[in-house]
């Protein structure tokens, strides 16, 4: 592309990180990326944006060329700055393989199914009160609560330290989006310590829950490291609370944004299951992570050199009309929806998707029998700080149509 071009295609396709208010429409930009510059380069950032769903798909499938290992995010200081042994999600295979295959044996079929009654009970305990008060803000309320007891669950906290969990799983899940975790040294040093205590006792008296599983195992024949089972915990927190939060929030503006639908759900709940998918695809809560090239990569006529910062715009990808079709930002909850990247892909696939998706579907149920023509307000809402992580942090609610 010669220069004048290059300049034409910055005027009309420009990436910008999000953060806050900036989150409430982020689609236009994504749109302009897709059509006018698929393979995008910030020059003052160094680092390249991919936003068409060949191209991410792509790249997401492909860890040996999209590298893990350097972090996340667009900051090349990210490890640097992380102060901790990378997590599992920071890892590429084969030393990722090896410890995820340990972490999926926790989230089996069965696993999953066995914690709806605990998601169940607590969304209709939540939910009646939120029908007591008539109104409130329905992510302090319901949409946070739910998934942090679900990985407390997960990892076998206690219940006498739920409550100081939570309030930990706030403060690390709000400084990782904003991709400042120093921000919560308190918390994160407060619950790795909680942790520690967990594995020691799990070493003595293994459990059926993560952290047995974890300090039970060997890989090539040694103990995983206790800083590996803590980078495990700590990306079940960081990681397993945002995408839930942002996925059933979302859910809920977008049944408030078509009472249609909002109706047809509640009179068959059957078809709660693929509108889950629906509302994954056009949430994507993690709008997007980076990955590093460890070559020189050719897409789209354009050249990324190696070791080059790359962002994945997940979001973007997920709404791509050359995938999904020319109403691709239209919500239809009947669409068969064969793959999306809401909750990655490949070697990174979440390890708690399935978990992801009954916390949604069981929260909307209980919502729409209890509350069928409820709503939120959106406009009124704030979206969390961070540029990673697209979700509400307040959302109004109105518990209208009580059952």
């Amino acid at each position: 592309m010669n220069q004048q071009g290059s300049s034409e295609v910055q005027q009309v396709a420009r990436f910008e990180l999000r953060s806050g208010e900036g989150w409430r429409d982020p689609f236009p930009m994504y749109r302009a990326l897709r059509d006018h510059d698929p393979v995008h380069l910030v020059e003052d950032g160094d680092y390249w944006v991919l936003s068409r769903f060949a191209e991410v798909f792509g790249a997401v499938t492909d860890a040996a060329t999209f590298s893990s290992a350097s972090g996340l995010t667009v900051d090349y200081s990210e490890m640097a700055e992380l102060q901790l042994e990378a997590p599992i999600v920071m890892m590429d295979p084969p030393a990722h393989n090896a410890v995820r295959k340990l972490g999926v044996k926790q989230f089996t079929p069965a696993k999953v199914r066995a914690i709806e009654k605990l998601v169940r009970d607590l969304a209709v305990e939540r939910i009646e009160k939120l029908r007591e008060m008539g109104s409130g803000d329905i992510v302090a309320e319901l949409f946070k609560p739910i998934p942090s007891r679900v990985v407390g669950h997960f990892l076998g906290v206690p219940e006498s330290v739920r409550e100081r969990f939570d309030d930990w799983s706030e403060a690390i899940v709000a400084a990782n989006a904003e991709g400042e975790i120093d921000r919560a040294r308190d918390a994160v040093e407060e619950m790795f310590l909680l942790f520690s205590e967990l594995i020691e006792r799990r070493r003595a008296d293994p459990g059926d829950d993560l952290f047995s599983a974890l300090v039970t195992a060997e890989v090539n024949g040694e103990p995983l490291s206790m800083a590996v089972v803590l980078g495990f915990g700590f990306t079940m927190v960081a990681g397993g609370n945002d995408t839930s939060t942002g996925l059933m929030a979302g859910a809920a503006e977008l049944l408030t944004a078509s009472p249609e639908q909002r109706r047809a759900l509640a009179a068959d709940p059957s078809g709660l299951p693929a509108a889950v998918e629906e509302f994954l695809r056009l949430t994507s809560p993690v709008q997007g992570l980076a990955r590093t090239t460890t070559r020189d990569v050719q897409l789209c006529g354009r050249t990324i050199p190696e070791g080059k910062k790359v962002m994945l715009l997940y979001a973007s990808a997920n709404r791509d009309e050359r995938e999904f079709g020319d109403d691709a930002d239209h919500c239809d909850p009947h669409r068969s929806v064969a793959r999306h990247l809401a909750l990655g892909y490949g070697q990174h696939h979440c390890i708690g998707a399935a978990a992801a998706r009954l916390m949604g579907r069981v929260a909307l149920e209980e919502l729409l029998v209890r509350c069928p023509d409820f709503s939120v307000d959106a406009a009124a809402g704030r979206y969390a700080e961070g540029n990673y992580v697209r979700r509400f942090k307040t959302l109004p609610f109105e518990a209208r149509g009580l059952a």
